[in-house]
């Protein structure tokens, strides 16, 4: 757990709201938020047994579905600084997961490739993500998860967030900004 200036969580059961009851002193916002980071902690402690860290599971899972697409516009979609992309893509290649390769339309860029070993990592990365939803969402029955699905969808939308696209890339690397990339840890 992120350690924010030595706060610890509300162990008090006084402090929580009852299960299955209405939110109590919390609202709804903060229960997302709770939940939201919690689940991203979580799913970074899932991916350390592969060695990657949840930027790293982001931009794999867009270049195995958008094959050859360029470093700047991988930055774009994103919504992340280019210069921390390639940091995030060095990385990625120093393991041989991704190449780059000379984009046949613009000679001044590059395309960006899973390799073979990037292909079966993604592979990996999509058991493991499939786990966490699993183990995130057992209270929920099917047609809950769908519900909630749904829900969340209808707010991500009006908030304008990018389908698909974690809102945290934006922050990457940011001048100022605390980043948990580890779990239980809070870099500044």
């Amino acid at each position: 757990m992120c350690d924010i200036n030595g706060m610890k969580p509300l162990n008090d059961p006084a402090q929580r709201a009852p299960r299955g009851g209405p939110p109590g002193r919390f609202g709804t916002a903060f229960l997302l938020a709770q939940v939201g980071a919690h689940a991203a902690w979580r799913f970074a402690g899932r991916l350390a047994a592969l060695e990657l860290a949840p930027p790293h599971a982001g931009i794999m899972r867009i270049l195995g579905a958008q094959p050859a697409i360029t470093q700047q516009a991988l930055a774009t979609a994103l919504g992340m600084q280019p210069s921390r992309l390639v940091a995030l893509v060095d990385e990625l290649e120093t393991r041989g997961l991704v190449e780059r390769r000379a984009n046949p339309s613009d000679r001044r860029s590059h395309a960006l490739h899973l390799t073979e070993k990037g292909r079966a990592t993604l592979e990996a990365i999509g058991r493991v993500s499939r786990e966490h939803q699993r183990a995130l969402l057992a209270a929920l029955n099917e047609d809950e998860q769908g519900q909630l699905a749904v829900l969340l969808g209808r707010i991500a939308d009006q908030q304008g967030l990018a389908p698909g696209v974690h809102p945290g890339y934006a922050r990457l690397g940011g001048p100022g900004k605390g980043e948990c990339d580890t779990p239980g840890k809070l870099v500044r």
